[in-house]
């Protein structure tokens, strides 16, 4: 322990007390909640308010070191074992016991039971641990995962379950990147789900598991995304509001395009044409919200939320980190699933690539648009992610190749007033295509701000490739441009038409 360190002050890991309480249940429940979470220190001999160090005189401090030691082992259950040392800091002499992370979760206080001897760290001090937080615990600690486990209450069918196959079928082909990896995909069928866990079968009947009810947003699990828009930078004013529901796909689709609505757009001139573009990245935005999906807790009754703020997009997800993760890990790719089936289901279904690479990816996309690195907040009840918005320009004129996608996602760093992106809906001058296929289309982005693929199927009730031609056509016939690439695709008003 150094100087810097103790006038740092106590932290989620580092703990003082003056002297050794007489009644050792003072810091035993923070042995507790260190165990519990990503271990930490009990300096003895240095006072929490004033950080002054006190010390113990060199007679007794051996024998205040085994009462220490005897405490904790008669205590704790599971038995901890703390690593207990002198240090001498200006000369005097302190006791430092340091509980490592601990993997038979939860750990308890003997005295109190499981039912309320279950301490958690959170921000810096010790707090009683909630039922969820302990059944998360008790997940960790049995090497278990919660989507795996079966779903109570919840009875399926053959057609539910052939549902769930096909659908998951058209989302990894919506979502594949090119045509080589479309052509790649395999339909998924029965023993497919039951070796990820979304299916569990038990004397030759097939159950639901906990990942099937979040998958198809049934099973009252309540899933559900919360999205808002607050004027300024605080929740203190709603502009606007909006809560998904169903498979997780839809919710994510839905969050992805309440996002876009919501933030600025602007242009880019390559060389001779106009290109759309958005103040954060689409498809960082996107990564974010699946991330944020397939991590979560779902023991947390808690609510994904995705709020824009005039100053940020901020993402919430429900739950600390998993067990062996940290902020830092996390940022270097380090991946801790939560959710072993989602996770399959989901790269399954091209929503992910790689584990672990998506923070990383987001990371990277956003600093290339010219943005201040991500945030990351929490992680020992919830996390926080936020992106800063940036500032684009109204009409800037870059000479780009105007194939590279990437070089024209990039937001220019400077300072222009930020164009107002108020949707209008038509009024009875506005001029329509003659089709009425096309005309659906283009009041709905009219209304909207843009549309997908998959939007624009549903609101025709086409199938996919009827979808894409009437898009291109409308392209061709300059109604409509094209924004994006791969699954980040969108189509918008197209404004050089008057």
């Amino acid at each position: 322990m150094t100087i810097g360190e103790i006038l740092a002050g106590e932290s989620k890991n580092v703990e003082f007390k003056e002297n050794l309480p007489e009644k050792s249940i003072k810091y035993m429940k923070s042995v507790v909640a260190f165990a519990n979470g990503t271990g930490g220190k009990i300096i003895f001999g240095i006072a929490d308010k004033t950080r002054e160090v006190i010390g113990f005189d060199r007679e007794d401090v051996f024998k205040k070191m085994d009462a220490i030691a005897n405490a904790v082992s008669d205590s704790c259950e599971p038995a901890i074992i703390p690593d207990i040392t002198l240090q001498t800091i200006n000369g005097k002499t302190v006791i430092v016991a340091e509980i490592s992370e601990g993997r038979q979760r939860p750990y308890y206080i003997k005295a109190f039971g499981r039912e309320s001897g279950v301490y958690v760290r959170v921000a810096g001090t010790t707090r009683l641990a909630d039922e969820y937080m302990i059944k998360e615990l008790m997940f960790e600690g049995s090497n278990r995962y919660f989507d795996q486990a079966l779903c109570t209450g919840l009875t399926i069918t053959d057609e539910d379950i052939d549902a769930l196959c096909k659908a998951m079928k058209e989302q990894a082909v919506k979502n594949a990147h090119n045509e080589e990896q479309k052509a790649s995909i395999k339909d998924v069928g029965r023993q497919q789900l039951r070796s990820w866990g979304v299916l569990i079968e038990r004397d030759g009947k097939d159950y639901p598991s906990n990942a099937f009810a979040i998958l198809t947003g049934n099973g009252g699990l309540h899933v559900t995304t919360q999205c808002g828009v607050f004027k300024g930078t605080t929740k203190a004013v709603f502009v606007d509001r909006r809560e998904y529901h169903g498979p997780l796909w839809e919710q994510i689709e839905e969050a992805f395009q309440f996002v876009l609505r919501n933030i600025h757009l602007g242009a880019t001139f390559v060389g001779i044409y106009r290109q759309d573009i958005y103040e954060i990245p689409p498809d960082a935005i996107r990564e974010l919200i699946i991330n944020a999906m397939v991590h979560r807790s779902y023991l947390d009754h808690g609510t994904i939320q995705v709020a824009v703020y005039d100053n940020r997009l901020e993402i919430t997800s429900p739950g600390k980190l998993p067990m062996g993760q940290t902020m830092e890990r996390m940022k270097e790719g380090y991946s801790k699933i939560r959710n072993e089936a989602l996770a399959h289901a989901f790269a399954y279904m091209n929503l992910i690539e790689h584990w672990g690479s998506g923070i990383p990816r987001i990371i990277d996309k956003v600093k290339a648009a010219g943005l201040r690195e991500p945030e990351f907040i929490g992680g020992e009840v919830d996390l926080r992610i936020n992106i800063y918005r940036g500032q684009i320009s109204d009409t800037v004129d870059l000479n780009r190749d105007l194939n590279d996608h990437n070089s024209a996602e990039k937001v220019p760093d400077n300072g222009s007033k930020v164009p107002d992106n108020t949707i209008k809906m038509p009024d009875s001058s506005t001029k329509m295509p003659d089709s009425e296929q096309e005309q659906l289309i283009y009041e709905y982005v009219l209304e909207n701000g843009s549309i997908t693929t998959n939007k624009a199927m549903e609101l025709l009730n086409v199938k996919q490739r009827r979808a894409r031609i009437i898009l291109q056509s409308m392209i061709e016939k300059n109604w409509l441009k094209k924004a994006g690439a791969a699954r980040s695709t969108i189509y918008l008003k197209n404004t050089e038409r008057q």
